[in-house]
C-alpha cells in the first residue's frame, strides 16, 4: 500500500489527466489502478477520441493538464497516424485511440481489473465537465442493441 502523499500525487495526477481529456470531450473514459500488476506505472487511463484530428487534440491537452498541474512534461507517441497515441506521465500512461482501434485491441481485457472510481471535479470545475465515470456509464445505456451475427 502507498503512503498517503503518494496516494494524493497520483489522485492529482489523474484529475489532471481526466480534465484535459473531458475538455476535449474524449469519448468513453476508462481509468484502471494497475499498482498490483506492474511495477512502472499506477494507472492505466484509455480513451476515445472520433477523429485523427480529435486524438492529437485530446493528447495535447492532456500534456498541457499535466503541465499546470505542476508534473513533468509527459511523452507522447503516436502523433503522426493519430490512431492511436500514448501518453507517459509517468506513474499513467493515457491511451487515446479511435474507436475502431480501441474495439481492436480491447485494452481494458488486459488492464480492466481494477477500474477507479473518479471523484467529482472540483466546485469550479463541476458545472463544465461530467465526471468520467458519469460520462461512461451514460455511455455505456446508449449502446445500440447486439446484432444477430454477434
Amino acid at each position: 500500500m502507498r503512503d498517503a502523499a503518494a496516494q494524493r500525487r497520483i489522485q492529482k495526477l489523474q484529475r489532471a489527466i481526466v480534465d484535459g481529456l473531458e475538455d476535449i470531450k474524449a469519448q468513453d473514459i476508462q481509468v484502471f489502478n494497475t499498482q498490483e500488476l506492474t511495477p512502472l506505472f499506477e494507472r492505466v487511463i484509455i480513451a476515445s477520441g472520433t477523429s485523427n484530428r480529435q486524438t492529437r487534440a485530446l493528447a495535447a491537452s492532456v500534456r498541457d493538464k499535466v503541465v499546470e498541474a505542476g508534473f513533468p512534461k509527459p511523452r507522447l507517441e503516436g502523433e503522426d497516424n493519430g490512431e492511436w497515441i500514448i501518453v507517459d506521465c509517468g506513474e499513467a500512461v493515457v491511451h487515446v485511440m479511435q474507436p475502431a482501434i480501441r474495439q481492436y485491441y480491447r485494452l481494458e481485457e488486459i488492464w480492466g481489473g481494477k477500474p477507479v472510481r473518479l471523484r467529482r471535479a472540483s466546485p469550479a470545475k463541476a458545472g463544465s465537465a461530467t465526471p468520467a465515470a458519469t460520462h461512461a456509464a451514460r455511455r455505456s445505456r446508449q449502446r445500440r442493441p447486439a446484432t444477430m451475427d454477434a
